[in-house]
């Protein structure tokens, strides 16, 4: 099995409408493992487009609890069990997500226990093995190492990098500009970044019906331009930059061309503009 990051989901933020990308969630395959980092809403159909049975994820990483990265965590759970799950995944993420599991488990309780009771199936609560981030962890050949990001209000928010025994990636997860993202990302052979296009940043809020000025504010203190995101992949040396959790995502108004003009104001190597689905080789 070859090494390859694919994009599950490139949207940034929660919500979704027609023409819209999925929220996000990357599916890393690297040294015969297979790594899960996030679970936004439909993790568990882009998993299987991936030719991925929801019965091989070797292990499960959150880098923080916005719920565009961490609502379908017990759907997919839930789904692999019924599809044959029969033993425990680690998950990893921030503290506070054995909560949202405990209270998934409490929300299904009846469907869990009439299932079992009824098909036979294995015991559910035991599947997840909810485990509080560390700055480094070893999973087989593969070490994964956590540096805390700038995403505000949110202090447990995580850049993550996987190095194995040929590729590394670099994952920025949802982060202000930090100079220091590119020492963390040095000589990667890819680099996910999240990105946002200030003029669309301001397109999208306009047409804000439920929210205030507070939405704006969030959106451009706690995500990064994406002429910035050249310069991190440049001074990264990164071999390779793709962009992820786009804002905004689905607007005719910004098309490819836009990314592509604020991306390479900085970065001219190989460079994929994300996309549901994108499957990159590393």
């Amino acid at each position: 099995m070859a090494d390859t990051l694919a994009l599950i989901g490139v949207k940034g933020g929660p919500a979704i409408r027609p023409g819209s990308h999925m929220p996000t969630s990357m599916l890393l395959r690297m040294d015969g493992r297979t790594i899960l980092i996030d679970a936004g809403l439909g993790v568990t159909r882009g998993i299987c487009d991936q030719g991925v049975p929801l019965t091989a994820i070797d292990l499960i990483v959150i880098t923080h609890l916005h719920s565009d990265h961490y609502l379908d965590l017990g759907a997919f759970f839930h789904t692999a069990w019924t599809a044959g799950l029969n033993r425990t995944i680690p998950v990893i993420g921030p503290a506070g997500l054995d909560d949202y599991w405990a209270g998934f488990q409490a929300a299904m309780r009846f469907d869990i226990d009439l299932r079992i009771r009824d098909e036979g199936r294995c015991d559910f609560d035991s599947l997840a093995d909810i485990q509080v981030i560390g700055e480094e962890v070893q999973f087989g050949s593969v070490t994964m190492r956590s540096m805390r990001n700038v995403h505000p209000p949110i202090t447990d928010t995580f850049a993550l990098r996987f190095d194995g025994a040929a590729h590394s990636v670099t994952l920025s997860g949802d982060t202000a500009y930090m100079p220091e993202m590119a020492d963390f990302a040095r000589g990667s052979d890819l680099l996910v970044h999240e990105a946002m296009l200030r003029d669309g940043v301001e397109a999208l809020c306009a047409r804000m019906t439920n929210g205030d000025d507070r939405l704006r504010t969030h959106i451009l203190r706690s995500h990064t331009d994406a002429a910035d995101v050249g310069r991190i992949a440049r001074d990264a040396g990164v071999k390779q930059l793709a962009l992820n959790h786009m804002v905004p995502d689905g607007d005719p108004d910004f098309t490819d061309q836009h990314w592509q003009d604020a991306v390479r104001q900085h970065w001219d190597g190989p460079f994929f503009l994300g996309k549901d689905g994108m499957c990159i080789p590393l």
